[in-house]
């Protein structure tokens, strides 16, 4: 039996540090599935379940927990860029603004209250209380990727026999964080007096008043020469408007035209567009008659379908501009970007890759498919190149050393803001530069899922040694309820003012909120109580803003206050 034995004391070994991790991650994600009143901390479990690892002594060199930590941190904000890069620039568009600031509005009071918190309950004069101070903030915030920013910005401060351990500090506010969330928005509806069916209904109404949903049909003749020997295609390109054919009756014969369908004179055409549009298109074609047109589409059975944008013409297009329901006669319900499921608004911008459910007839829906595109063989290919690539660019970028008066030292954006940054700049012009920016919804989750997990599990294992001491003996228990007060205390003011003073949708406020704090667990709980899509309209509204923020504060928190 010495070699099992020798397998997990020999710590300098290659099978006991792969063992090591294995075994962390395994429990962690195991454990990390109970719920507890129908919620579950995640995959974060994997931190405590490091902790406990390095508390026993089951670990392995510095230098190797290091490296790994380090690469998974990379691998994981790097592809939350990617994620988050196509949406973040059209997050500020009309609609959005007022709800990111009221996001960083929520990210600014969280520090200021964390600053409050260490002036009052903390022995100021102690160089680690502030490191400790800012990991439990992002503990009660529930970001992992701004505790490993601020981690990373401390190696240029403290030298790693003194660096602190903040990681203790996050996971003493991490599971009160969680709670937090959740139960300041439930407070906020009992403060603003929110009657849930009412916020329902006032969703339904306004949905109820989309102009764009409602089709106008149109019996018309052919009488314009200039069409006559011309194709459905360039007809469409010329009116440079949304317009659907749906039938067309030549010599007495009705059939569904198709692009290259040629039309004549005298032609009877079935055409669906905007009522906007119609005008125009009567104009261009021919006079509008009153034969009723009968056809077998009304009995068509509805179908859905997910259907794949790989149509490059398709990049940057809004859906509302697409009149899916009004031209093409079908509903886009939901569109995944990422692993991310949004809302299918109107001023959604689409970029290759997204995944839309569409529901109508299935001749409608077919078309939809052949203009999105719809190849799925165009996004298999693994695009392994642009990750790393950006990660090559990113590196080099936070690598810069940037001299700002009053700073113990340049500040540098490090291995967790260039390659954040890089990321979401790539995810959003990189086709400009012939870069293959797309990558498959599952192969960016399982990267992003790797690097974390490494990520957690090496965090954990070095802060283990001393977490038992810290929260028995040290400042444990103060890190608990100072990070509930950084969790709730924002979400009740800025909460409260979106309902009281900007009249938002309760629904949506709860989204916003679970947004800021780039909280899952936030988001499911809203989308249980209610019925429609405003929770998630509001989370991917502010998430990659406060995605942004949130790695960016923890850095500047750190080499402006921490070195001094």
């Amino acid at each position: 039996m010495d070699w099992l034995i020798n397998l997990f004391t020999t710590t300098d070994s290659i099978a006991h540090i792969a063992l090591l991790y294995a075994i962390v991650i395994s429990v962690g994600v195991l454990l990390g599935k109970v719920k507890v009143g129908g919620i579950s901390l995640g995959v974060t479990f994997v931190l405590f379940a490091g902790i406990l690892a390095g508390h026993i002594g089951f670990t392995a060199p510095i230098n190797i927990l290091g490296f790994i930590q380090d690469f998974g941190l990379i691998l994981f904000v790097f592809c939350i860029g990617l994620q988050v890069g196509p949406g973040f620039f059209e997050s500020f568009r009309k609609g959005g603004v007022t709800l990111n600031l009221l996001t960083t509005a929520i990210i600014l009071l969280n520090i200021a209250v964390m600053f409050i918190c260490y002036w009052v309950f903390f022995d100021t004069s102690n160089v680690n209380n502030l490191p400790m101070m800012v990991g439990t903030l992002y503990g009660a915030v529930t970001n992992t990727p701004g505790l490993g920013a601020a981690n990373e910005a401390l190696t240029s401060i403290f030298t790693p026999s003194r660096m602190p351990q903040i990681a203790s500090g996050y996971a003493c506010a991490y599971p009160l964080g969680v709670l937090g969330i959740i139960g300041a928005t439930i407070a906020i509806r009992y403060i603003t007096r929110v009657k849930l069916e009412k916020e329902e209904q006032n969703l339904a109404e306004q949905e109820d008043e989309n102009p764009h949903a409602k089709p106008h049909q149109m019996h018309l003749k052919v009488s314009n020469a200039y069409i006559a020997g011309r194709t459905l295609l360039e007809i469409s390109q010329f009116l440079n408007r949304d317009v659907i054919c749906s039938r067309l009756l030549h010599d007495g014969e009705v059939t569904i035209p198709n692009r290259n369908t040629i039309f004549s004179l005298g032609d009877e055409v079935l055409i669906v567009c905007t009522e906007a549009d119609a005008e125009a298109i009567k104009a261009f074609i021919g006079p509008e008659i009153d034969t009723p047109w009968h056809t077998e589409a009304e009995i068509q059975p509805l179908i859905s379908r997910r259907i794949v944008v790989t149509n490059p013409a398709m990049n940057g297009k809004t859906l509302g501009k697409m009149h899916f329901s009004s031209v093409y006669g079908v509903n886009v319900t939901r569109i995944t970007r990422q692993g991310m499921d949004l809302f299918a608004s109107r001023n959604h911008h689409f970029q290759i890759g997204d995944r839309i459910m569409v529901v109508g007839p299935e001749d409608n829906v077919n078309r939809v498919a052949d203009i999105m595109g719809n190849s799925i063989k165009r996004l298999d290919a693994p695009n392994i190149g642009t990750i790393f690539i950006g990660i090559i660019i990113g590196i080099l970028f936070g690598s810069i050393p940037l001299a700002i008066p009053g700073m113990p030292v340049p500040l540098k954006l490090g291995i967790a803001g260039g390659p954040l940054i890089i990321a979401i700049f790539i995810g959003r012009f990189g086709y400009h530069f012939k870069l293959v920016t797309y990558t498959t919804t599952s192969a960016n989750m399982m990267l992003r899922e790797i690097g974390l997990v490494l990520f957690l599990a090496s965090v954990g294992i070095k802060a283990g040694a001393g977490f038992w001491e810290t929260v028995v003996q040290g400042d444990g228990l103060k890190y608990v309820y100072t990070g509930f007060l950084i969790t709730i205390v924002p979400i009740l003011i800025v909460g409260t003012i979106a309902r009281l003073r900007y009249k938002f949708n309760y629904f949506t406020i709860m989204g916003m909120i679970a947004g800021s704090y780039t909280d899952p667990p936030a988001l499911a709980y809203a989308n249980s109580v209610c019925s429609r899509e405003a929770p998630s309209v509001g989370y991917s509204t502010v998430y990659p803003l406060s995605m942004f923020l949130r790695i960016f504060t923890a850095q500047l928190i750190v080499l402006f206050c921490c070195g001094a």
